[in-house]
């Protein structure tokens, strides 16, 4: 398998793909098949690794080994589902372990079971942009951010965030709470402040 620029990460194919022939093809090693998918899938798999860490060179980290697992792995692919869901839920998986080998990030995420006020299910009277959202998202605590991005974007229960993480479906529960009630403060300072002052020292 040939190994992959970081490069590639800014280059979008955008003919017509036949992932049918990609797979087997990428199964068989051919490089220039294992390129083609690289360059279709990268750029949007790097957001979803750049959402759970707090740099886009860990981000860029991330995307490389989860894409050897993929490649490794692409003879488990099931055509049932959708190509880029599976490799999304691989570089989910391999952005948590990111988190939890490395020591920057792991002593981050610490998960308590820590009581809250209740928080009103009111949405702050301000729209943001996806970019303007996803930074404030990598704003809050490593342990905040995971929970808030495995439940609110990824779609999994409480139930399977704590399986992933080692954690009571509680103590999920709580952690997503407490991100979307800062989040809720945030984004209600943004409404009526600069835009300047809320990424100050960002």
């Amino acid at each position: 398998m040939q190994p992959f620029t970081k490069a590639g990460c800014h280059t979008m194919v955008t003919s017509a793909m036949d992932y049918s022939k990609l797979v087997r093809d990428c199964i068989r090693e051919k490089p220039a098949a294992q390129q083609q998918l690289y360059e279709h899938f990268a750029p949007a798999m790097l957001g979803v690794c750049y959402r759970y860490t707090k740099s886009i060179n860990d981000a860029e980290d991330v995307l490389q080994e989860a894409f050897i697992k993929v490649f490794l792995n692409i003879d488990k692919y099931q055509a049932t589902g959708e190509l880029g869901a599976w490799i999304r839920r691989i570089m989910v998986t391999t952005a948590l372990n990111y988190l939890k080998k490395n020591a920057r990030y792991r002593s981050a995420l610490v998960f308590t079971e820590t009581p809250l006020h209740p928080v009103s299910d009111d949405n702050p009277a301000i729209i943001l942009n996806a970019k303007e959202l996803s930074e404030l998202i990598r704003q809050l605590p490593t342990g905040y951010q995971t929970i808030f991005n495995l439940y609110a974007v990824e779609g999994f229960t409480h139930v399977e965030i704590g399986q992933m993480l080692g954690i009571s479906n509680g103590t999920s529960k709580s952690q997503y709470a407490r991100a979307r009630h800062l989040l809720i403060e945030w984004i209600e300072k943004y409404s009526s402040s600069p835009k300047k002052d809320l990424y100050a020292g960002k």
